[in-house]
């Protein structure tokens, strides 16, 4: 269902090597990884999913507005992330040196299609 765009968001993301949906509670709906990677998407994806709920948790407190997007840069990997909804998000994982920008733009240009399906 989800895996042509996450496929896609990977593949036109200058280093993507993974992408998915996912639930807060840490329960991938879809991934897609780039069979050239050595990288467990779905241990990285829970982990983070329990680092937004606190994100997402804290703008409510504060009374920022709703979380729409979250990056996290580390030694070797970024991972971008938009929420889709109060119970999902889609991630995407790159290389240090991939187009963040691009896939930035991808992600909120496909987060639409995505909510749609996940009604």
């Amino acid at each position: 269902m989800f895996a042509e765009v996450l496929r896609s968001l990977v593949e036109q993301t200058s280093g993507g090597v993974g992408a998915v949906v996912m639930g807060y509670d840490g329960i991938a709906v879809d991934q897609y990884l780039r069979p050239i990677d050595d990288i467990d998407l779905g241990l990285v994806a829970v982990e983070y999913a329990n680092i937004l709920k606190e994100i997402k948790n804290a703008a409510e407190i504060l009374q920022t507005g709703e979380l729409e997007e979250v990056s996290i840069l580390s030694g070797g990997y970024q991972v971008l992330i938009r929420i889709l909804s109060d119970e999902y998000f889609v991630g995407l994982m790159l290389r240090r040196e991939g187009n963040a920008g691009k896939g930035r733009f991808l992600l909120m240009r496909e987060a639409p299609g995505l909510r749609a399906q996940l009604v």
